[in-house]
């Protein structure tokens, strides 16, 4: 018997992306991107999230099946994001997921977004290492996980105010960088010098909690007490203050619980985030594991690895579950 054919939608904030994936073999993996249209607000702006994920449902659907060659009909279940995120762009992903598994007749499987960063390494590197602890790192969410099995994700850590990815994009927008600021912030980095400007590394009460805030108005202070910026400079210096925090906890944590170390969300793609975390899990001994980065930003496929892992278990949703802009682990 031939293993399951899920399909993953996934909305929660600007990336319309759609996986199909067979067991834990990748078949198409299509994204509608939003840049454009948020770029000029400097920002995610929810309403016209929700209505770009309307326009393009149904071209990023019939997109991947035909790039997996496969047809709705061959279709074993339908996974979609739940939450968390922003209201109306589940709403809209949550909708056209059950729309496709009830005029199918197969089951519909909620996943949480954060756990689907941490499932779909599998699709790259096979099964999860165990024990195994996780940094997702995203423009909502930073986060330390201990994850015992992909269906059973536990916090340790999370940030308590400005996620990573919104420091990037706060910092970016300080120095006259395009919108979003962490792959433009990372490429100015590179010509400059990290060690130039001494900026803080946020303290916090729990050991693995982050707090971005204070770096990033540490960053603006410091622009905005000058008139020539060298914006290489600080770039580099900011970038390092926050890869150094995250890596550092991160690593704590493996060796807490003599884990491997996974990272993924959307500031899994950093260039300096990843030679850091290779470097420091080397001499450390910890097994390191990072998707590729276009698995590590919003995509279909992670909710597609995730709803087939457990589809595979039994765990189906009812067609009346509600999208959680709030959704715990």
């Amino acid at each position: 018997m031939s293993e399951p054919l899920v399909l993953g939608i996934e909305t929660s904030c600007d990336e319309t992306g759609v996986g199909i994936v067979r067991g834990t073999t990748l078949l198409a993996d299509a994204i509608a991107s939003q840049v454009d249209e948020h770029a000029r607000f400097g920002g995610v702006v929810p309403e016209v999230a929700s209505r770009a994920h309307l326009e393009a449902m149904v071209p990023t659907v019939d997109r991947a099946l035909a790039t997996a060659g496969v047809t709705l009909q061959d279709l074993d279940a339908v996974a979609v994001t739940t939450g968390p995120g922003l209201a109306g762009a589940l709403l809209v992903g949550v909708a056209a997921a059950k729309a496709y598994a009830l005029a199918l007749g197969v089951p519909l499987v909620g996943v949480n977004h954060l756990a689907a960063h941490v499932a779909v390494d599998v699709l790259e590197h096979g099964p999860l290492p165990d024990p195994l602890v996780a940094l997702l790192v995203s423009g909502g969410h930073s986060s330390l996980l201990l994850v015992p099995d992909v269906t059973d994700v536990r916090t340790l850590g999370a940030t308590v105010d400005d996620a990573a990815g919104e420091a990037f994009d706060k910092v970016a927008r300080v120095l006259g960088l395009p919108f979003p600021g962490g792959p433009h912030v990372d490429r100015a980095a590179r010509d400059g010098d990290p060690a130039a400007i001494a900026f803080p590394r946020g303290r916090t009460e729990g050991a693995y909690d982050f707090t971005f805030s204070g770096l990033k108005t540490a960053v603006a202070r410091w622009v905005e007490a000058r008139t020539d910026i060298p914006v290489n400079d600080v770039a580099a210096s900011f970038q390092e203050a926050v890869v150094d925090v995250l890596v550092t906890k991160a690593v704590n944590a493996a060796k807490e619980h003599g884990a491997a170390l996974l990272i993924g969300g959307g500031v899994a793609a950093n260039s300096r985030l990843r030679v850091v975390a290779a470097e420091r899990c080397d001499a450390a001994g910890i097994l390191l594991r990072v998707p590729r980065p276009g698995l590590c930003t919003d995509n279909g496929a992670m909710v597609a690895a995730l709803g087939s892992e457990l589809f595979a278990r039994g765990v189906v949703t009812a067609l009346d579950a509600p999208a959680d802009p709030s959704l715990r682990l």
